[in-house]
């Protein structure tokens, strides 16, 4: 079964302004199958299969001749030498446009690569999991359980596309964070104790949607805060991790002040607490948290597939008072709070609430409370309350609402 995604349009567009194409993002999130679908006319090479990688290595002319674009090139990573001969194919036909469609999921060996040969020629974007609104396109959820279950199980395609037989998530999760320790953390970490690796997984998946502290995480593993900072950095660049940065409009308070942390899939996060069913997990005291998670990454999705400008953060104040998250469009911030319940209050609006106070009308836009709701509804006169599991449209111009 074929679940449409959302980006396929958008790497049509993009492919017909840019020569190179680049598309990252973790393992099993359907990069391939995304690229056949969207360029069906491309020629396609995988390149970590050896024959083709040894032939791009040592004999590029001969490799570009028989895998002329336009073309797509899976793993491209385990190539970089390959890069220079991309680009100089690039310069000599500088006027066509979709030549080459990249995609790798070691993001730090790639993008070090396009960052060094392709810089001016490509763009890149981001796959991630299953959206809520591929979702809900793709099986018409009706009522919260359906929901539950994919806030449980998780975004990857392989887990829900062949509906009559679905592969025990469980048994997903265990190959996916073996195979994913082996192949990509031991090649670029070299990291010989993968069992503390999968601890600090664990320990990172505690602290969800708290702010980041290094030191704290290294200690309860039992590694030093050198080790945490770099084994932290592959699972962001290899698109585990997201860091959500605090707003302040001092730049300097932004670099300095601590992240918080969320991971780019909750099956993936809910099988790292340990909960072997929707029903356990929903009633947890975690649930609160993994719905943020689900909530933060659903904008970051909407992020990168369709407003890379925009800017994420969240906000604290010195009291303790927050917001889980800002989408800084237009030079306003639209302030969205998450909330696992039907009914949120006008209480739960309160971080919205001062945050407006704190920096004015003029910066702070409407508000928005992502909650379980099937319908919206008015918290306050600037306030709604919106369904959670999928974004919504957000665009400019934003009222200012002390302009008569």
């Amino acid at each position: 079964m074929w679940i449409k995604r959302e980006l396929e349009q958008e790497l049509k567009k993009v492919a017909s302004h840019f020569p190179i194409v680049v598309i990252t993002g973790p393992r099993q999130v359907g990069k391939t199958s995304l690229c056949e679908r969207a360029f069906p006319n491309y020629g396609y090479c995988a390149l970590d299969a050896g024959a083709n990688a040894e032939m791009a290595e040592t004999r590029p002319m001969e490799f570009l001749e028989r895998h002329h674009p336009p073309v797509i090139l899976d793993e491209i990573q385990y190539v970089p030498s390959f890069f220079r001969f991309v680009k100089q194919f690039v310069d000599e036909h500088r006027d066509e446009r979709g030549l080459f469609i990249l995609s790798g999921s070691q993001n730090f060996v790639l993008m070090q690569s396009v960052s060094e040969s392709l810089a001016g020629r490509a763009a890149v974007i981001s796959l991630y999991g299953l959206s809520g609104r591929e979702f809900m396109d793709a099986f018409r959820p009706e009522g919260s359980s359906m929901w539950f279950n994919f806030l449980w199980k998780g975004g990857f395609p392989g887990l829900w596309k062949d509906p009559q037989n679905q592969p025990s998530r469980d048994r997903w999760y265990q190959g996916y964070v073996a195979t994913y320790l082996e192949r990509d953390i031991r090649n670029l970490l070299k990291v010989g104790r993968l069992r503390d690796f999968e601890r600090f997984l664990r320990a990172c998946a505690i602290r969800v949607g708290s702010p980041l502290n290094m030191s704290e995480i290294g200690r309860d593993v039992g590694i030093s805060a050198t080790t945490s900072r770099e084994w932290m950095s592959i699972l962001m660049t290899s698109g585990q991790i997201f860091l959500l940065e605090p707003y302040y409009r001092s730049l300097g308070k932004r670099i300095t002040k601590s992240p918080k942390l969320y991971f780019t899939d909750t099956g993936l996060l809910a099988y790292l607490l340990g909960f072997q069913s929707e029903e356990g997990m929903v009633h947890s005291p975690s649930a609160g948290a993994i719905w943020e998670n689900y909530c933060v990454i659903q904008w970051l999705r909407w992020r990168d597939w369709h407003s890379p400008a925009t800017g994420l953060w969240f906000w604290r104040d010195r009291s303790g008072n927050e917001v889980d998250l800002l989408l800084e469009m237009d030079q306003r911030l639209i302030p969205i709070e998450c909330k696992f319940k039907e009914r949120p209050t006008t209480s739960d609006a309160k971080g919205i609430e001062r945050l407006r106070r704190f920096y004015g009308d003029e910066l702070v836009a409407d508000g928005f409370v992502a909650c379980l709701t099937q319908e919206p509804f008015d918290l306050t006169d600037r306030v709604t309350a919106m369904p959670g599991w999928s974004w919504w449209q957000v665009q400019p111009p934003f009222p200012h609402r002390n302009t008569p």
